[in-house]
């Protein structure tokens, strides 16, 4: 027997202040800036194939995926690399960590993807590392000709972004080429950012190739944003190559940047930078694609030594301060909208060194202790970065409550008895609307 139950006309009103509730709260986070904050996680697979342990910060195990973890902590965006056939790269760079060939970004970006995170797509458009120091063109693509090299780059790109999109792993961000503040495809895209040929190479020819991606990643996979990546050794290469780059395209959306301290220099440098490309580019957004900091053993070969740090040392405290700091200058920046750690996930805890080890090195910039699995306090700091709005809605699944003990207010103000539950173990449990919950906006489904 199905029972009808007619609304009287105080259900339909109530009804509908909910309902305008929900939309009026949602508008207003819609009509915030979105940012985003995460990392590079381009080794997690490997290092959870292997059976790393990863450790909260307080020692326990974490459980489950790390991806669903890095979530739980506010992280909304992670970043993949990808190489066009990583198995060409030496053996010193594949013990550095590369690997990520296409079925492997498919299978990471999925999951990325299913996690509700944002996903960003980082074309190598070599076998191995591309950095301001090499650009090394792929093995398979034997032209020397600039048209015939644009060509196969815009064809592979449009078959990897056709499958990534088929395999349900749709990027939301895609770099055209990693670090490309002299170039890519080397030896003839090979240039320096203030517009002269280097090499052999010519600017020309490098704009030739980028033109060619972005060209490749609006026709497939239209709703993405572009981002055009550049590096800080020289802070004003990074004003030069965009300077030289608008007389050739300026079609992308987000300007990207590495900032590692210890060789980019201090945060006055970095906030130098910011506020010219904010001045001259007011209609692009800004991300930090790639940061990060030393919790221990700090590199020998770092441009500035820790000596220029001396609020940061090697330890979890001054990998702490240094992120800190770090949210607190990008903040102060309207048009800087993204923060990727980049390879948070090093952790080689708990695995054999001569049968189960991910990479030759250990990576001490990570954000878990290779020594102990624990993740570092600046994990837990990145989500800072995020707007209060971000920060401060949440959806609980069937009306539960998080915890058994929260104070819940509705959006007038007035406390709400909240239903304790009878059985040990079971949630308290909310009807469906908007409440404060210890002074945060939930949205109980």
């Amino acid at each position: 027997m199905t029972l009808l139950v007619t609304p009287t006309l105080s259900m339909r009103k109530t009804i509908i202040a909910t309902v305008c509730a929900i939309i009026l709260l949602v508008g207003n986070l819609t009509a915030q800036a979105q940012k985003y904050v995460g990392g590079d996680i381009s080794l997690l697979p490997k290092y959870e194939e292997h059976g790393a342990k990863f450790l909260d910060n307080n020692g326990k195990a974490i459980s489950g995926p790390m991806i669903d973890y890095f979530k739980q902590q506010g992280w909304n965006a992670m970043r993949v690399r990808l190489f066009v056939n990583p198995e060409k790269a030496s053996a010193e760079h594949k013990g550095e960590g590369v690997c990520q060939d296409l079925e492997f970004v498919k299978a990471l970006g999925k999951q990325i993807k299913d996690a509700g995170l944002a996903f960003m797509l980082d074309f190598h458009y070599s076998d191995t590392w591309t950095d301001p120091g090499k650009h090394s063109t792929p093995s398979a693509w034997t032209s020397t000709d600039p048209d015939q090299l644009a060509q196969t780059l815009y064809q592979y790109t449009c078959d990897c972004l056709n499958e990534l999109i088929e395999a349900g792993a749709t990027p939301d961000f895609v770099q055209p080429g990693n670090e490309i503040t002299y170039g890519m495809l080397w030896p003839t895209g090979h240039c320096y950012p203030d517009g002269g040929g280097h090499s052999g190479g010519t600017f020309a020819n490098f704009a030739k190739y980028l033109q060619a991606g972005i060209r490749a990643i609006r026709e497939t996979c239209p709703e993405a944003q572009i981002v055009i990546q550049t590096e800080m050794s020289k802070s004003q290469n990074v004003t030069n190559f965009y300077k030289t780059l608008k007389k050739y395209t300026d079609d992308y959306d987000v300007i990207g940047i590495s900032y590692y301290p210890y060789y980019h220099g201090t945060l006055t440098t970095l906030k130098s930078v910011l506020n010219t490309l904010s001045s001259n580019y007011p209609d692009k957004k800004i991300q930090i694609v790639e940061t990060g900091y030393y919790h221990k053993w700090y590199p020998d070969n770092a441009t500035y030594k820790i000596s220029t740090f001396p609020n940061w040392p090697a330890t979890d405290a001054g990998q702490l301060q240094f992120t800190k700091d770090l949210i607190a200058t990008l903040n102060e920046y309207e048009n800087v909208d993204g923060l990727y750690w980049w390879f948070p996930e090093a952790n080689e805890y708990g695995l054999n060194w001569n049968t189960q080890r991910v990479t030759d090195n250990w990576y001490n910039a990570s954000l878990f202790d290779n020594e102990t699995g624990r993740a570092m306090q600046a994990l837990y700091e990145l989500k800072n970065f995020l707007t209060e709005e971000q920060l401060g809605i949440q959806t609980i699944a069937d009306g539960q409550m998080a915890t058994d003990n929260s104070t819940v207010y509705n959006l007038n103000g007035q406390r709400i008895d909240v239903q304790r539950p009878a059985l040990n173990g079971q949630r308290p449990i909310l009807p469906r609307g908007i409440y404060i919950v210890n002074g945060r906006k939930v949205v109980a489904q």
